[in-house]
């Protein structure tokens, strides 16, 4: 582990080591998770923990490796009681200068590959700890649901009105009925 970064949330391109990878560990503090758990609109996030490295890629390039762990705590979206999930995720990332971006996308034919989500444009330097929150926040559950809960069929009216059924809001059901009638009429004359 680099003595210089094991902890940075930013790694400035510069650093980092040419020869070989440059590795870093994150691990944020409760008021560093709170806020990212804010963020995601999560109760409250456990045990975040980022570690990889960051090694050459070709002559101006990094590639990002790297493990994300996380146990978070989200509403459920049926009963609304905490959901617990437990974050497990590979990371990678590609950083390459924008002039070879630029280069690859004024083709007149270009062919798409999983790194393509995976690639970025070189800066100045590597935000790690905004890699860590894009990551979590695609491996969260998008609709967090508890083991066994199940939505039910509610049925809203105001007193003394019968609720209304899925039949009764289906607009052309009483246009089919009345072309039947008329076909019906038809055949009889």
């Amino acid at each position: 582990m680099s003595a210089k970064h094991p902890t940075a949330p930013q790694m400035p391109v510069a650093e980092l080591r040419n020869s070989g990878p440059t590795q870093f560990l994150l691990e944020p503090n409760a008021g560093v998770r709170e806020a990212l758990a804010k963020e995601l609109d999560a109760q409250s996030l456990k045990k975040v923990r980022f570690i990889g490295e960051i090694i050459p890629q070709g002559r101006n390039g990094w590639k990002l490796l790297g493990k994300l762990g996380a146990t978070a705590v989200q509403t459920c979206i049926v009963t609304l009681e905490p959901v617990t999930t437990r974050i497990d995720t590979e990371v990678k990332r590609s950083f390459v200068p924008a002039h070879k971006i630029k280069a690859a996308t004024t083709d007149s034919e270009i062919e798409l590959t999983d790194e393509d989500d995976e690639t970025e444009e070189l800066g100045d330097t590597i935000d790690v700890a905004a890699i860590l929150a894009e990551a979590l926040s695609l491996a969260l559950p998008s609709y967090p649901r508890k083991d066994g809960a199940e939505t039910q069929n509610a049925q809203f009216s105001a007193d003394g009105v019968t609720p209304m059924k899925d039949d009764d809001i289906r607009p052309f059901a009483g246009l089919a009925a009345l072309r039947e009638k008329m076909q019906s009429e038809d055949k009889e004359s």
